[in-house]
């Protein structure tokens, strides 16, 4: 961490209270109440609409590449429209709204309009309609919650899908074919009464949404997402980070409204405190960060999200653009990162990067949640040395840290927490303890074991770590950031390997940007050329053998390794859009690939390290 000083920043000044019981369990929770929230998200719109009716609620690029805002009065005005339309057209809790396409302002107004006259809406991930042969997961989600009608921007793209699994409910969209009405007609629609009293008879108790979990252990499971999940997570959040109370957020986001993480918090952040939204079309993906950096270019955002794999490539980026950097940081008081663990190089290049642009270190934290904590639970607000500490429970959260296999496994009560799984009782009931504690199904370990306040760092999934031949328990969560720092950016991610043998072994998801720079000549190659070269393999041996050569035990050393040069699928849960990397999936799909760590020495690398 550098000398320079942190720029100033108005977050959460937290008193951290806590409780060893009898049984073993540790209670862990902030003192004091949270604020008042209000009964339903749409009050927030209401205000704003009042108070600051011209301000961009959100922006897109159009057509001409060009901005085009939308403000808070605006929004009532087309969300109430769309109330009327989807009432006339019979939506209700039990025949909600489908939302199949990405992020843009059009899915926004539709899912905002539906949740105004207490109608759910389902967001879920393109790729079930668009890459999916058999439209297994599209199936599974229709049959979950029966949807009423369904949305796409364009429809025409998303007509197979919809012919093959939901043909006959009403379609709604921006352009295509056999549309319920033209999307001009829907925005004209006048409102009548109903809507208001629609509205008014929505609360806290209302299924606002349903938001899918990534499907990755089965088919998606339909989080009940309520009006008081909304609000008094955004309360949990407006404590956090204060400075929104004064400082309107200005957004600039990429991540998809399918996931929980922008859908719910970034999503509704924006519209509790009366902050603009700028769309961001591009993605952490080559070529496509060209876009971002364009929209970076344009917007300074003064809180900012990404992925690890996102920054990493963002840093490349500045190191070649000083106007970048310039905008960037511009007006940024807090850059947060989630979805997999941030390499150590990252986190010092944008720290460095902002002091270098602006004389101060710009706060680098993340946080903890699930789609069924809606998502905000745990936020480290203290400046840290390095990535990983996902901070402490946010107000009106209580942790329970359960003894498992010698981790401590995370349960939490919060008002934000779902009640359960749509229409799957037996699930719902699963997933709490006799307490009525949410178990998330993550582990935790203390920053300080005498102090809570400092925070607690992820320990893997529980049902992620296993055991070797030997009988010792690998911590996989905690090894998997390891080694993917250690292998200095040329990894985005990687899967650990191991279960009933003596040794371990990884699973490498390349990084092309950064073995581009490792190998000569590195860019025109293709991937099963590049991932193969004997130089990237000599660069990971030695990464690999300086690893090692601090790996303490069987359970933290990896000897050998092995490059997949087939990209992950989304499809089958192996990544999701946002870019994660799932353990479980991986091993599942992949699992003859894995097993050539002990059986293919042409392909391996070893570290001279075992």
């Amino acid at each position: 961490m550098t000398e320079s000083r942190l720029r100033s920043v108005e977050l959460w000044d937290a008193e951290v209270e806590w409780e060893k019981r009898d049984d073993g369990c540790i209670l862990v929770w902030q003192k004091g109440d949270l604020g008042p929230y209000p009964a339903r998200l749409s009050d927030r719109i209401k205000y704003w609409a009042e108070t600051a009716p011209d301000r961009t609620w959100m922006a897109e690029r159009g057509p001409d590449t060009q901005w085009y805002h939308v403000s808070y009065s605006q929004l009532l005005k087309d969300i109430r429209a769309i109330g009327q339309v989807l009432l006339d057209h019979g939506l209700s809790e039990d025949r909600p709204l489908l939302i199949l396409s990405g992020n843009s302002i059009a899915h926004a107004v539709m899912a905002l309009g539906a949740q105004y006259v207490g109608v759910p809406s389902a967001a879920i991930a393109p790729a079930y309609a668009l890459v999916s042969s058999g439209y297994e997961k599209l199936k599974s989600v229709c049959d979950q919650i029966t949807p009423g009608a369904v949305f796409a921007e364009n429809m025409e793209r998303f007509a197979p899908a919809v012919d093959a699994v939901i043909p006959d409910v009403p379609r709604f969209g921006v352009e295509g074919d056999k549309l319920a009405m033209s999307w001009e007609a829907v925005l004209d629609t006048k409102p009548t009464e109903a809507v208001e009293a629609a509205n008014a008879a929505t609360g806290p108790d209302t299924v606002a949404k349903f938001v899918f979990t990534s499907g990755t252990t089965g088919n998606p499971k339909a989080v009940i997402t309520t009006q008081k999940m909304l609000c008094s997570n955004q309360e949990i959040v407006a404590d956090c980070f204060r400075y929104f109370r004064e400082e309107p957020p200005v957004l600039l986001d990429w991540a998809p409204w399918n996931h929980v993480a922008a859908g719910n918090k970034v999503f509704n952040m924006n519209i509790y405190n009366g902050g603009s939204y700028y769309i961001d079309g591009g993605k952490p993906a080559p070529g496509a960060i060209d876009l971002t950096v364009r929209n970076l270019l344009d917007v300074s955002p003064n809180w900012y999200f990404n992925v690890p794999v996102g920054y990493e490539m963002l840093v490349h980026a500045m190191k070649e653009n000083e106007d970048l950097r310039k905008s960037f940081f511009k007006n940024l008081k807090l850059m947060m990162y989630a979805g997999a663990a941030m390499a150590e190089h990252t986190w010092a290049d944008l720290d460095r990067l902002a002091v270098e642009t602006t004389g101060e270190r710009v706060l680098l934290a993340t946080g903890l949640g699930s789609t069924e904590t809606a998502p905000f639970a745990f936020f480290c607000t203290e400046p840290q040395d390095k990535p990983g500490n996902v901070g402490i429970p946010s107000r009106e959260v209580i942790l329970k840290l359960v003894p498992n296999e010698g981790k401590w496994e995370a349960r939490v009560k919060s008002p934000s927490v779902t009640p359960g799984y749509w229409r799957d009782p037996k699930t719902s009931a699963e997933h709490f303890d006799d307490e009525g504690f949410y178990m998330m199904g993550d582990a935790l370990r203390f920053a300080d074991p005498d102090d809570p306040s400092k925070g607690f760092y992820f320990d893997g999934r529980v049902a992620e770590n296993f055991k070797l031949a030997t009988g010792t328990w690998v911590s996989v969560g905690t090894l998997r950031a390891k080694l993917t720092d250690a292998l200095g950016g040329l990894a985005r991610d990687v899967v650990i390997v191991g279960e009933g043998h003596e040794s371990l072994g990884a699973m490498l998801v390349p990084f092309r940007p950064a073995i581009e720079k490792v190998v000569d000549g590195g860019a025109s190659m293709d991937d099963e050329t590049l991932f193969n070269h004997p130089q990237l393999r000599s660069a990971i041996a030695g990464r690999l053998a300086e690893y090692n050569k601090t790996a303490t035990g069987s359970s933290m050393r990896i000897p050998q390794v092995i490059i997949m040069t087939e990209p992950l699928n989304l499809d089958r849960g192996e990544v999701t859009d946002k870019g994660s990397v799932n353990q479980r999936a991986v091993l599942r799909n992949h699992a003859e690939f894995a097993m050539t760590l002990y059986t293919d020495d042409d392909h391996v690398i070893f570290s001279g390290q075992g």
